[in-house]
């Protein structure tokens, strides 16, 4: 399973249908996709979900990124889902 990190100057609707685990809403425009689909089709899907000609980037998560402030329990889903690179 893979988990890509989503960002549009709209918010991603955190009930689009798509080929996806999970879309959990980091913040205005910022989620994150947990989905064994690969990027194109993760993409298109999300691009599908926002009005036409909004910006969208998409990108996979290989390694657990550094945050702060995001909602409580960020840290522990990416936790859960990517492997720590030092392990």
């Amino acid at each position: 399973m893979a988990v890509y990190l989503a960002w549009s100057p709209t918010a991603v609707p955190e009930d689009a249908q798509g080929p996806w685990t999970e879309l959990r809403a980091l913040a205005d425009g910022l989620a994150l996709v947990e989905s064994d689909a690969g990027l194109s089709r993760v993409y298109h899907e999300l691009k599908w979900s926002l009005p036409e000609g909004t910006a969208l980037l998409v990108a996979p998560l290989p390694a657990r990124p550094k945050l702060k402030g995001l909602p409580a329990g960020t840290t522990t889903w990416l936790r859960d889902r990517i492997a720590d690179p030092g392990q």
